[in-house]
């Protein structure tokens, strides 16, 4: 029916550009977890039982769903330069779906979430217009777009400050939508968030030599290969000692305080067999430990307290 891949309707190849580079049902999933967690985490750590309504909670979920989705599309238009260079196979340098195309796509996106938000949950426009206006900046690359290029480290701390202002947001459907007003326990849980970013970010980069592209950022090509790897290492463990202390915070037993522990461990094993055996396979699978442990993490930090909780009432 289509000759062209151009001709296909923008619902059609838009739908295919989420299936290669935001694929749905893995990023709903991992969404509802991560503002689950967010608002279990404030209301068990302020001393709280229950949780807040599934109206809000679907609400917030969509918004920090899309907003998940706009850092994607930003991206795609951010590195669209080195892509059609370097990485011609991907969605927006191969035509599947044009430059102009994508930007209405934002625009619109960014009309529903306001709208949804006037019209269903307008205290939250506030915390919305911060990540927003974060987003904004990291987009124009905080107008230092050579200087960060030339300096991985800040540019890596610098871009991963979104991670706790959504988590913020998140958590704002509990204290913020009630009006209990912010406490100091979050403070644990956005810290958790910013360095987990990075064992995310820094995890999903790490490559085998042999699968180094030209003109593609990694970060085994910039520190090497142990250099990449022990920073991932430290990262993770960084990130389950703050974990520990959240967890220690909210009075969880020592159970989980031993649990967050050892499941840090066992995940920073791949990056110990990576340093013996640089290869694809346990490159991907470093990848895979880093998403695991985001998982496991929230959920033993958030999901599973409240669920226990609200099993017993």
């Amino acid at each position: 029916m289509f000759t062209t891949t151009a001709q296909r309707p923008l619902l059609l190849r838009f739908w295919q550009f989420l299936l290669e580079r935001f694929p749905p049902l893995q990023y709903t999933v991992i969404i509802a977890l991560f503002s689950f967690s967010a608002v279990a985490y404030s209301r068990l750590s302020s001393g709280k039982s229950g949780f807040i309504s599934l109206y809000d909670y679907a609400i917030g979920s969509f918004i920090v769903l899309t907003t998940f989705l706009l850092m994607r599309l930003y991206d795609e238009i951010k590195d669209y330069d080195d892509d059609v260079k370097y990485r011609k196979y991907l969605p927006l340098p191969r035509g599947l779906i044009r430059m102009s195309e994508l930007r209405r796509i934002i625009t619109a996106i960014i009309a529903v979430q306001i709208t949804t938000l006037l019209a269903f949950q307008p205290s939250m426009l506030g915390l919305y217009a911060i990540v927003m206006a974060y987003l904004w900046l990291m987009n124009r690359e905080f107008f230092a777009r050579q200087w960060l290029r030339r300096h991985p480290i800040v540019y890596l701390l610098s871009h991963m400050w979104i991670i706790p202002l959504i988590d913020l947001y998140s958590s704002g459907l509990d204290w913020h939508v009630e009006g209990t007003g912010w406490h100091n326990g979050l403070l644990w849980f956005l810290a958790v968030s910013y360095l987990n970013g990075i064992v995310l970010e820094v995890g999903r980069k790490i490559r085998a030599p042999a699968d180094e592209e030209p003109g593609v950022l990694s970060y085994t090509k910039r520190f090497g290969t142990r250099g990449a790897v022990f920073f991932w290492i430290i990262a993770l463990g960084s990130t389950a000692l703050l974990a520990i202390g959240a967890a220690h915070h909210a009075r969880y037993n020592h159970i989980t305080l031993l649990l967050l522990g050892l499941l840090s461990m066992v995940f920073s094993i791949p990056a110990w067999s990576f340093l013996r055996h640089p290869n694809a396979l346990w490159s991907k699978r470093i990848e895979y430990a880093s998403a695991l442990w985001t998982l496991l993490m929230y959920g033993i930090l958030g999901a599973a307290p409240m669920i226990e909780q609200l099993l017993q009432i």
